[in-house]
């Protein structure tokens, strides 16, 4: 007889909790920038700690930021971002709505926005940890970065199925800032 072995999956510590608030959430028909603010509140209440990821999987990578897909179906995703201190995103907007919340660590995000032919900055803030917001397109376009000195850890949910490719970016920005 063959028999089949699959990898172990973690234990999730707080995942299904998260979860079962996301889709009521998701399940009442809101708007997308409404659904991403009620998304935030579920997140800001049952905010997992950093042991929703294991050991290896918070420590991240030297040369760029790691993403863990932790939870796709129809209608959103959760996703775990590791930061090394002095990592940077481009700037770039989302493909749906997102919240966030910031596990460990500081994530100092800038916001931006699209003027046509360049990009203008419209604020920044430094997300601590336990620190959530929410945003929907359009206006969602900005760059975070990891101005602390230890590894960050961010817990993003969007608005759309990541399983394909786990990307949540629509586009990124080259466009000069004034």
């Amino acid at each position: 007889m063959n028999h089949t072995t699959y990898p172990k999956q973690p234990v999730r510590t707080g995942l299904p909790e998260l979860l079962d608030g996301i889709r009521e959430q998701t399940s009442r028909d809101l708007d997308p920038r409404r659904t991403a603010l009620a998304v935030a509140d579920v997140l800001r209440e049952r905010m997992p700690g950093v042991e929703l990821l294991t050991e290896q999987e918070r420590i991240g990578d030297a040369d760029e930021l790691v993403s863990h897909v932790l939870h796709t179906e129809a209608t959103f995703s959760v996703k775990a971002v590791v930061w090394q201190p002095g990592q940077i995103t481009p700037i770039h907007d989302h493909v749906a709505w997102c919240a966030f919340g910031v596990l460990q660590g500081i994530e100092y995000e800038t916001l931006y926005r699209d003027n046509g032919d360049h990009l203008t900055e419209i604020g920044r803030v430094e997300n601590g940890v336990g620190e959530v917001s929410g945003f929907a397109p359009p206006g969602d376009i900005h760059r975070v970065h990891n101005t602390g000195d230890v590894t960050a850890i961010s817990l993003h949910i969007y608005g759309a199925d990541l399983s394909a490719d786990g990307v949540s970016i629509r586009r990124e920005y080259d466009l000069p800032i004034r």
